[in-house]
């Protein structure tokens, strides 16, 4: 055993959350002030330099993007017979808020979040545990890289937590749940197409979910329809729904 992570294990003053985290990730951390970020929620964040609160945020934004290129290079491979489309959607199922809210549930991450108790009854408190696994999948890639960290997202998370074949067969329908849910509750909704961002491709659809005219979800994607899926999850999680 390397004497850096013998250290780390038995010997630093942080050895308890080391070992806690090695055995929720399988592997001794390199950069610990990075796992705790990514598990500090922004309300109990400090502001450091220009505004920016060091909170998991700007680590889930990371992540995501992580998150997002290894599981379609998954899917890729999985299905070489599927149309884009397809594709898209089983995506969407395996890296939407209820599906990484349940992964983080199961691999225990509520021991590890720092957050302020008074957000537990707001609608945002329910995508705590999907946002934190976003951004600890943006520190495992700052501290080890993104070949290490395709590789623990295959064989740690997918492969012994996700059941893609089950996934496939779940119909994750979030627009006509909220369709359903604006009509129950007499609430007005639209999706409304809106212009790109400044160097984004002409083909990419930016829509808009508003409920009530408050914007509550923005979803971009190549396709119309999909972009709207997208918004509409968005929207549901705003929503807490």
């Amino acid at each position: 055993m390397p004497i850096s992570r013998f250290y780390k294990l038995y010997l630093s003053p942080n050895r308890k959350y080391v070992k806690v985290l090695k055995n929720l990730l399988g592997f001794v951390p390199g950069n610990l002030s990075l796992y705790r970020l990514a598990f500090r929620h922004k309300s109990v964040a400090q502001n450091v330099k220009h505004g920016v609160k060091n909170s998991n945020e700007r680590l889930e934004f990371l992540g995501d993007a992580v998150l997002g290129s290894v599981v379609a290079e998954v899917l890729f491979k999985q299905y070489p017979y599927k149309d884009e489309g397809f594709l898209t959607e089983m995506r969407s199922k395996i890296v939407s808020r209820v599906n990484l809210n349940q992964l983080g549930r199961k691999l225990g991450f509520e021991q590890l979040i720092e957050y302020d108790n008074r957000i537990l009854n707001s609608g945002r408190q329910g995508s705590l545990l999907g946002d934190a696994f976003e951004a600890l999948i943006g520190a495992v890639y700052l501290d080890k890289g993104y070949e290490f960290t395709k590789n623990f997202l295959i064989n740690h998370i997918i492969k012994s937590h996700i059941d893609i074949h089950t996934l496939e067969q779940t119909e994750t329908n979030f627009k006509s749940k909220l369709i359903e849910w604006c009509q129950r509750h007499g609430k007005d909704i639209s999706f409304d197409l809106i212009a790109n961002q400044e160097g984004e491709s002409t083909k990419l659809f930016t829509i808009q979910t508003s409920v009530d005219g408050e914007p509550l979800g923005i979803g971009k994607e190549f396709s119309k329809k999909n972009a709207e899926k997208l918004s509409a999850e968005k929207a549901c999680e705003s929503l807490g729904i």
